[in-house]
């Protein structure tokens, strides 16, 4: 399986956002992370509904929403109206589950789940029949720019091994190194953000995250 490589926005220059989109296609990013936070969920606020719209009528690629905000529930249909194409809400938000789950899924988008790190993977078993996609949080929701926590390979490891179809995406950290963490333990999207942007060479390091092979020169 082809790892996909999903580009987080929270890092891009976003006085720039038009010319930031049209080099992902360049560096061969599959899709978009839309960071969402509201500063209650997470202790910083970023995107929102306006933003989205604009994004969406700027590119076609994929935007993959993250909503890390206390109601996805109350939000889900005006993010889908935006244009995301896939929203993502956390667990341990206040809304429930499966209305959201089933709330979304009515919109046409698809659905994932997103778990902050202390959330055991048991959590999500009773929704993944409404689930598209589990997101692991490889680091403590809310900012960029932090460490991939080493525990969380074995939690993806370990929602791997009891559903070895079911698409996980790993969100924090992400480098060329702990992306070969990430995918050995089975997940099949990895979001990159400050290591893609920051990088002399992005479309290299896009490469190295879905784990191309790339001449030893380049690495």
């Amino acid at each position: 399986m082809n790892t996909i490589v999903s580009a987080s926005i929270l890092n891009a220059d976003i006085c720039h956002l038009a010319d930031e989109l049209d080099k992902l296609r360049a560096w061969q990013v599959d899709m978009l992370h839309f960071d969402v936070m509201d500063g209650i969920f997470v202790p910083n606020i970023s995107f929102g509904i306006p933003m989205l719209s604009a994004v969406r009528s700027y590119t076609d690629m994929f935007l993959d929403v993250h909503l890390m905000i206390t109601d996805p529930l109350r939000y889900a249909e005006a993010f889908a109206e935006a244009g995301a194409d896939r929203i993502t809400f956390h667990l341990e938000s206040s809304s429930d589950p499966r209305a959201t789950l089933e709330a979304i899924r009515s919109t046409g988008c698809k659905a994932g789940i997103a778990l902050k790190p202390a959330t055991p993977p048991e959590a999500v078993f009773p929704y993944l029949s409404l689930t598209d996609m589990v997101l692991v949080m490889t680091v403590e929701p809310g900012f960029g720019g932090q460490s991939y926590l080493p525990d969380m390979t074995d939690k993806i490891r370990q929602l791997h091994r009891a559903f070895p179809d079911l698409c996980i995406q790993v969100d924090g950290g992400i480098n060329e190194k702990t992306a070969s963490l990430a995918r050995g333990a089975g997940a099949s999207e990895l979001v990159t953000g400050s290591y893609l942007f920051q990088s002399p060479d992005p479309a290299l390091a896009a490469a190295l995250v879905r784990g191309e092979n790339t001449s030893p020169q380049a690495v």
